[in-house]
């Protein structure tokens, strides 16, 4: 599953040519390893508002070298800054102030982070400033290159001390094809974070359900989650019963074999969980398949399938959960939806819509939910799996190339983000739909 024409771009040949032809040229992501430091470097922060005092100390508290003072020719790994003292729409230019003079300071896959206010919990002109933004991260995210990665964090007033764990995510490279993303932070329930212990291993102690576990971005997820301390119990149908059994195995989890869509899966989950774990504190809906066709030819079945398997069964089995109080407080449930469910795809109104459902669950419930449980989603873009492995060589190569970082993610980028949303420390992050997706040219 390697990228071949990103090993080209990297010889000799292949960086002269390309720049000839004005052809992408892929950075290789840092991508983070057990054990490493959140920053190998150091964070430069600016700007005015509720968390300009605070962002040093917050950095430090997670091992993250900061500076106030840009002065120089020092290069960063990353860049803050606090845009939430913006009120007026020609205060923007402060945007430009900080970020011009530092652009060119910046080392290989950098990290910058905006942090505003929710426009929605602003009013008159600032409400305008806020928004605006939105339009600043996006178009910085596709100028920036080098492998580097832009994000604006929406914090909602009272939830400054919740920013924690979203910033640890997205200022190392476990944030590796996350790029162009707006998150919101206390605007839904709880504006406090829950407590971490270790950052290293924010999970310890908690139990997480993963769906679709026995291989692809299922294993991933199961596999990170356990790097984080977790306890992984691994849910697949029958027919991967052994290859579930080999990966639980080996990380040290527990596992169920069972078809998600049967009318007595959520009753089953839910047993299992309260009798052998004492509940679950994390649910990982992953668990999809695709039956593309386009709709003049599609059979029922077809459609049928994927809506239950995609979006009813994770309906079903959520709503049961809850209702039962087998999500223990301060619990994390998210779902996997795609960029499909946002952009749509030719040939996949089934699996679209199952994943615009998914989206529409989390936000049919993130207002509901009680006792500080949150639910987010991921919607993952071009992911190099051993299924996007056998489309056409030409197919896959448009896919991978229609991003700001021309390339595909892989699975541990998708999961790297639901550790995210799953850690203590996320609890103010909810109703978020984030999207792997290297920051795609359409729909993102």
């Amino acid at each position: 599953m390697n990228d071949l024409y990103q090993g080209f771009t990297s010889s000799p040949i292949g960086k002269q040519l390309t720049k000839m032809l004005g052809l992408p040229q892929p950075t290789k992501l840092d991508r983070y390893a057990e054990g490493a430091p959140l920053v190998d470097g150091t964070v430069a922060v600016g700007g005015r508002g509720r968390l300009a005092e605070s962002l040093a100390g917050v950095l430090d508290s997670l091992g993250i070298a900061a500076v106030a003072q840009t002065v120089g020719d020092d290069t960063f790994k990353g860049l803050v800054f606090d845009a939430t003292g913006l009120t007026s729409s020609d205060q923007l230019v402060e945007l430009r102030d900080f970020f011009t003079p530092l652009l060119r300071r910046l080392d290989r896959c950098p990290r910058v982070v905006v942090i505003g206010t929710p426009p929605e919990l602003a009013q008159g002109e600032e409400r305008v400033a806020q928004r605006a933004l939105e339009g600043f991260t996006r178009s910085l995210g596709k100028e920036i290159g080098r492998g580097g990665t832009v994000q604006l964090v929406y914090v909602a007033e009272g939830a400054e001390g919740a920013v924690h764990s979203t910033l640890a995510f997205l200022l190392s490279p476990k944030s590796a094809y996350v790029s162009g993303q707006v998150i919101r932070i206390g605007a839904h329930g709880s504006k406090d974070a829950g407590e971490v212990g270790d950052w290293l291993r924010p999970l310890e102690g908690r139990v997480a359900l993963v769906t679709g576990a026995s291989r692809g971005i299922g294993e991933q997820i199961a596999r990170v989650l356990h790097r984080d301390g977790a306890t992984v119990v691994g849910v697949d149908v029958p027919q991967a019963a052994s290859e579930l059994q080999a990966v639980m195995k080996e990380i040290d989890g527990d596992h169920l074999v069972l078809d998600i869509t049967a009318k007595d899966a959520p009753h089953r989950i839910a047993r299992h969980l309260k009798e052998k774990h004492g509940g679950v504190d994390v649910v990982v809906h992953n668990a999809g398949i695709t039956r593309d066709k386009k709709l003049a030819n599609m059979a029922e079945d077809r459609f049928e399938q994927v809506i239950s398997v995609n979006l009813t069964a994770p309906e079903r089995i959520t709503r049961h959960l809850l209702d039962e109080k087998v999500v223990n407080d301060n619990g994390s449930i998210v779902g996997v939806a795609s960029i499909a469910g946002i952009a749509g795809n030719v040939g996949q109104t089934n699996y679209a819509a199952s994943k615009a459902g998914v989206i529409g669950l989390v936000d049919s419930l993130a207002d509901e939910l009680d006792r500080g449980i949150t639910i987010n989603a991921v919607a993952p873009g071009f992911i190099i799996t051993q299924m996007t492995a056998a489309v056409p060589f030409a197919t896959r190569e448009v896919g991978q190339r229609l991003n700001a970082m021309a390339q595909g993610g892989l699975p541990v980028d998708v999961a790297e983000a639901i550790a995210w949303y799953a850690s203590p420390g996320s609890t103010a992050v909810n109703g978020n739909v984030v999207r792997v997706c290297g920051q795609m040219m359409l729909g993102a």
